[in-house]
């Protein structure tokens, strides 16, 4: 007898349910892309609740706040700022080059015409930092800041164009091709920010909150901006008063921004600073322990008690071709090389090499280091004895970095400068 088909198991019921309180009724469910689905069934609280529960529905990613990493509001609280500051200077430098060009256009007109005045050098300061893509994918904070830096100074320049009606050209010109860097910089920036916020994979939900959030407050800021242009700053010398001011503000709120974003991709800072931890202390930073102790304007400074480590030099200027073999057979079977300085050690990768070999590497020029404290100078069995503890510390070491949320697979040195045999 043909044998029978086992019949199909009956898909499984969605799951749901609700949640009741004194004033909300809410009924929960997931759809079938995994996102979580909420619908008001009763509410009978006050209006000001209501709005603010609405607000941020809008405004903050769905599952706020457990969706997101530690320091998102924070954040957002400095980005809505810093969008307010920036939209209210733009009011003000296309108001000043409005009156540098002989024109005298009313705080409305500063306003619409502020969305045409982006061209021309503005393109050319867009080429010449394309081409700096991968620094910004090793230091993103850096590269942020220096964003909005190279942007209230173009827009300085448009606000003092006034002064200097003949030179109209030159400085608007020089303006927007530091805002076109800028907005360059910025725009490649964001998606390592936002991803680093991303805690469960919502990576477009996060973006399209931060427009939103930008949105509103650029909106803001040029309400603010039209206000300041027909009072206070209708003179250059209001302008000479609030403009430095409001730059001052716009820049401290990016700042605080990147202190507050808990990057979790492996650069050479970064390592540098979870190996010191380690070797101190025997624990691991996680990315939001770590995120205030990163330097923002000095990216590439040694850390002594990390092995004073520099990575990404060329081969043919980190090691003499004659040094060459012999450095490549102290470790064979290893992805990197080490090459003692006076003052630091190069550490050269090659070309498929991840964050686990620029891990290990770096570990063996640190225990190196704090064995060489006793010696005169390196040898060869130090660097053996390096290499052995690194072997026998760096399981337990790259399970506990993977646990407190950092990536290993990549590791970003920012230059691009690797080798292969």
């Amino acid at each position: 007898m043909p044998k029978k088909e086992p019949r199909p198991l009956p898909p499984e019921p969605p799951l749901l349910w609700t949640e009741i309180s004194d004033s909300l009724s809410r009924r929960f469910h997931f759809q079938p892309d995994g996102q979580l689905s909420v619908k008001v069934l009763d509410d009978s609280r006050p209006a000001i609740h209501r709005v603010v529960d609405s607000f941020l529905n809008k405004f903050f990613p769905s599952g706020y706040p457990y969706s997101v990493s530690e320091g998102y509001l924070r954040y957002t609280q400095f980005r809505a700022l810093q969008h307010c500051t920036s939209a209210a200077l733009s009011v003000l430098s296309t108001q000043s080059l409005l009156f540098a060009a002989g024109l005298r256009p009313t705080p409305a007109q500063a306003t619409a015409v502020s969305w045409i005045l982006k061209d021309g050098m503005q393109h050319v300061g867009k080429l010449i930092c394309s081409n700096l893509g991968a620094r910004m994918d090793s230091e993103p904070k850096s590269w942020r800041i220096l964003a909005d830096v190279l942007y209230d100074l173009g827009t300085g320049l448009e606000v003092l164009s006034p002064l200097c009606p003949h030179l109209f050209l030159e400085m608007a010109g020089l303006g927007n091709f530091a805002k076109g860097m800028a907005v360059v910089a910025a725009r490649a920036t964001r998606l390592p920010i936002y991803s680093s916020f991303a805690k469960e994979g919502n990576l477009s939900d996060l973006f399209a909150k931060g427009e939103a959030i930008s949105t509103l407050f650029n909106v803001v800021g040029l309400g603010a901006g039209i206000q300041l242009a027909s009072t206070i700053c209708s003179s250059m010398q209001g302008k000479l008063v609030v403009g430095p001011l409001l730059s001052i503000i716009h820049v401290y709120c990016v700042v605080e921004e990147m202190r507050a974003t808990p990057v979790n991709t492996l650069n050479p800072q970064r390592t540098a600073l979870i190996v010191a931890d380690f070797l101190k202390t025997g624990k691991i930073s996680s990315p939001a322990d770590l995120r205030y102790r990163e330097d923002l304007l000095f990216t590439g400074r040694l850390i002594e008690d990390a092995g004073n480590v520099k990575v990404g030099r060329a081969l043919h200027k980190a090691v003499k071709p004659s040094k060459l073999r012999e450095l490549k057979q102290i470790f064979p079977e290893e992805k990197f090389i080490l090459s003692r300085e006076i003052k630091w050690v190069d550490m050269i990768l090659e070309h498929d090499a991840t964050a686990e070999d620029a891990l290990r590497g770096w570990l063996v020029a640190a225990y190196a280091a704090h064995m060489e404290k006793s010696f005169r100078e390196p040898n060869a069995s130090i660097l053996q004895e390096a290499y052995d503890k690194m072997n026998n510390a760096f399981s337990p070491f790259l399970s506990e970095l993977q646990a407190k949320g950092w990536h290993t697979d990549r590791f970003l040195d920012g230059t691009g400068s690797r080798f292969a045999w």
